[in-house]
C-alpha cells in the first residue's frame, strides 16, 4: 500500500529534471500521473521509465503557456484515470537579461509559463474538483486534495539579470497563498517550494565562453551557468553542492503525502541552507 494509492497527479514539465524525479517520486508511492513536456520525446521516455515501475502514466504533450491547456490537462487526467487529486505546476525555463535590455516578449514569455499557466490550470482544476467534493461529503468521504507550485530563490530574494523570472516565481508564492485561504474549505492544500541551486540541464556548468542553448517556442534561449559561478555557489551552500533533482522532487512529496494534510499556505525555501 502507497500513500498516494488511487490518487491521480498533474505534473507539468515532467518529461526531463526535476519534474521527470517527481513524477518517478509519486508513482512509487502509489498515484497515477499524467506526463507533460513541451517535446514527445522525453513524455514517452518517462512513461516508459513508469511503467517499467508498473505504474500507470499518460502524455498531454503541449505548451503549458497556451490559453487551452489548462482544460486540457486537466481533462487528460480526468479522462484517463476518471479524477485529479494532486496539481504540481513545475514546467519552466529562464530567458535573463538585466532590465533595460530585456524585451516585452521575454517579458510576458517568462510570466506566462511560471504564473499565467498554472493559474489557468488551477482554475480548471477547481471546475473539477468542486462537484467531486460535493459527491464525496455525500457520502461521507473527505479527500484532501494537494497543489504544489514550484517557485524559486529568485522569487524569494530576487535576483540580477532575472526580473521577469524572480517576478513569475514571487507570483506564484503569493497566488499559492491566495488559493490556500480559498480552497480550504474545499480540502485542498496550496503549497509552494522555492529551490535554490538545482542540478539540472538548465543549471549545467559551461567552461569559459561557452553557451549552452534550448530551443522554446521557436527561440532559441540560452541556458547554463559558467563553472566558476557554481564553484562561487558551491563554496557559499552549506552543504557544500547544489541539490540533486532527486532531491528536489523529495521536498515537493512532502506536500503532495498525506502528512502534510494540515499544512498549507507555506513556501518551503529548498536551498541547502544558504
Amino acid at each position: 500500500m502507497g500513500q498516494l494509492d488511487n490518487r491521480v497527479a498533474i505534473v507539468t514539465g515532467s518529461g526531463r529534471g526535476i519534474g521527470r524525479e517527481i513524477a518517478l517520486r509519486l508513482v512509487r508511492d502509489g498515484a497515477k500521473v499524467v506526463i507533460n513536456d513541451i517535446d514527445e520525446a522525453p513524455t514517452k521516455e518517462t512513461i516508459a521509465a513508469i511503467e517499467q515501475m508498473g505504474g500507470k502514466a499518460v502524455a498531454c504533450i503541449g505548451d503549458v503557456s497556451k490559453p487551452d491547456f489548462g482544460d486540457r490537462i486537466v481533462k487528460t487526467a480526468v479522462d484517463a484515470f476518471g479524477g485529479c487529486h494532486v496539481v504540481v505546476n513545475n514546467a519552466g525555463y529562464t530567458w535573463d537579461s538585466v532590465i533595460q535590455k530585456m524585451t516585452d516578449e521575454q517579458w510576458y514569455a517568462i510570466l506566462d509559463v511560471h504564473l499565467t499557466a498554472p493559474f489557468r490550470i488551477l482554475r480548471s482544476f477547481f471546475n473539477h474538483f468542486r462537484d467531486e467534493v460535493e459527491k464525496e461529503r455525500g457520502r461521507g468521504e473527505r479527500i484532501v486534495r494537494k497543489v504544489v507550485n514550484i517557485s524559486s530563490t529568485s522569487g524569494v530574494n530576487g535576483n540580477a539579470g532575472q526580473a521577469n523570472y524572480s517576478a513569475g516565481k514571487a507570483g506564484i508564492v503569493g497566488l499559492s497563498k491566495t488559493l490556500a485561504k480559498e480552497w480550504g474549505r474545499y480540502d485542498v492544500t496550496v503549497n509552494a517550494v522555492a529551490f535554490g541551486y538545482i542540478q539540472t540541464r538548465l543549471t549545467q556548468p559551461l567552461k569559459e565562453g561557452e553557451s549552452g542553448t534550448i530551443e522554446v517556442q521557436g527561440r532559441t534561449v540560452k541556458i547554463g551557468v559558467q563553472g566558476g559561478r557554481i564553484s562561487a555557489m558551491n563554496q557559499m551552500i552549506p552543504l557544500g553542492r547544489g541539490g540533486l533533482p532527486e532531491e528536489a522532487a523529495g521536498s515537493v512529496y512532502l506536500f503532495c503525502s498525506p502528512d502534510s494534510d494540515y499544512v498549507s499556505g507555506q513556501c518551503l525555501v529548498v536551498n541547502g541552507g544558504l
